[in-house]
């Protein structure tokens, strides 16, 4: 989504501020040919890129000078665009403290907010507040239910950021399977990146109001914790999946192997290859089903300047989609979008190990897929249903559409988050006999 196709949402002056741009030679007056009179979308990202190109020049001058702008612009109460631009200075003013500490402390940081840990209740709302989430949790449980038809047994290893959320769903859904439930048996790693939503209890209580939901609807269910060493837990650059995938017993003879992938991948460590090290390690568990969501977004890149661009057209969505139903001064949409500004922080202010939101787009992902050696599986004219009938829960702006075999959820046409369903060699049989259509990776 480019900035220039937001020009008609609501402007804002820059009267106070037209002494800095009074000569042609300022450089600012250049970047800000056209803005002048009021701030839009595609004003508050030349404004943005500006800054980024000074700090990357160790411009220090320049950098204060635009920050100064956006600081009288940006506002945590104010429209999508002024909410947004709130978290991007606090984001450069971050890193531009680094180089001039002093001076930049002086920035009025108005968008801080104090994160709280919340209830397994409030995450539950959370994650029904736009559909970033559901949709990938409705669209992998689709295709999981699918892949699983007929087994009696069923291991789900999962790597989530949404501590479980998605299980209920499932879970009710296999209680109704004409043949009875398989029996199911779910496990999560004991670590997890250090980002939001956070939550209040430990993730053994929340295996705990899983097994008694499942208890409940007569489905035979085990929740495990794998533990992870405490000297590996640190980061993400540490964190040994080698170690967690190859326990022995970690798969059973008797149980069918499902590995669920939300929000995760974009966490792997930023060293030669770890992404694939850990897909191939997926890969060589033959899993029946492996099921991967994410935002279709590419912020792996070196540069500043190009990561702001991406970062600030793509991270508008979810800043639009709750201005259209929440009030500006909803502590449930600040919460919201100070998690998204925790991202946007990690996105601009760091670099190297401690930048650790590593997005890929959806077409990047797939080609990665591909070359490994797996294969596709397109969603079925069901999951299509359920889908859309999730969508019509929210904003008109949602919906959905299908590329490259994923399916991908849009806002105002917009691709915002993608759902992909893989195996690898040895289950097209399994698949093609369950309904799920396959789609053979290429020869290489």
């Amino acid at each position: 989504m480019k900035a220039e196709l937001r020009s008609n949402t609501s402007s804002t002056s820059l009267s106070n501020s037209t002494t800095l741009f009074n000569s042609h030679q300022n450089p600012l007056s250049v970047a800000l040919k056209g803005c002048l009179g009021n701030l839009d979308g595609a004003c508050i990202e030349k404004l943005l890129l500006h800054c980024a190109n000074a700090l990357e020049n160790s411009d220090v001058n320049s950098a204060q000078q635009v920050m100064w702008v956006l600081n009288n612009v940006a506002s945590s109460s104010g429209d999508p665009n002024q909410r947004l631009a709130s978290w991007f200075l606090r984001a450069l003013v971050s890193r531009a403290s680094r180089l001039c500490p002093t001076p930049m402390s002086n920035f009025n940081q108005r968008s801080a907010f104090q994160r709280r840990l919340m209830s397994v209740t409030e995450l539950a709302g959370y994650v029904d507040l736009i559909p970033w989430h559901r949709f990938g949790f409705c669209a992998s449980n689709s295709a999981i239910f699918k892949a699983i038809q007929g087994c009696a047994k069923v291991h789900i290893l999962d790597f989530s950021i949404t501590h479980c959320m998605q299980w209920p769903t499932l879970i009710d859904a296999l209680a109704k399977r004409p043949e009875g439930p398989p029996s199911v048996r779910i496990s999560v790693p004991s670590w997890r990146p250090s980002v939001p939503p956070f939550l209040n209890v430990l993730t053994e209580e929340v295996g705990l109001r899983l097994t008694n939901f499942a208890n409940f609807r007569n489905v035979p269910f085990e929740f495990n914790v794998i533990e992870v060493s405490p000297s590996l837990q640190d980061s993400s650059i540490n964190f040994n999946y080698e170690f967690l995938l190859t326990q022995t017993n970690l798969v059973q003879e008797d149980e069918e192997l499902v590995i669920n992938c939300q929000n995760w991948l974009r966490y792997m460590p930023d060293i030669a290859l770890s992404k694939d090290s850990f897909l191939e390690l997926i890969k060589s568990l033959n899993p029946r089903i492996l099921t991967i969501v994410d935002e279709d977004c590419d912020l792996g890149s070196s540069s500043l300047a190009s990561r702001i661009t991406t970062c600030f057209n793509f991270l508008w969505i979810p800043f639009d989609a709750l201005e259209t139903f929440l009030p500006k001064d909803s502590c449930q949409r600040m919460e919201y979008e100070a998690d998204i500004g925790h991202k946007i922080e990690n996105v601009i202010a760091y670099e190297g190990r401690q930048r650790i939101e590593r997005l890929e787009s959806s077409a990047k992902f797939s080609q990665r897929m591909k070359n490994l050696g797996f294969y596709s599986v397109a969603f079925g004219e069901d999951t299509v249903s359920e889908v859309k009938f999730l969508l019509d829960e929210h904003a008109s702006g949602w919906g959905m559409k299908s590329e490259d075999e994923m399916m991908v959820l849009t806002w105002k046409g917009h691709n915002s988050v993608y759902a992909s369903a893989w195996f690898s060699y040895g289950f097209e049989e399994q698949n093609s006999n369950s309904g799920l259509e396959t789609i053979r990776a290429p020869a290489y």
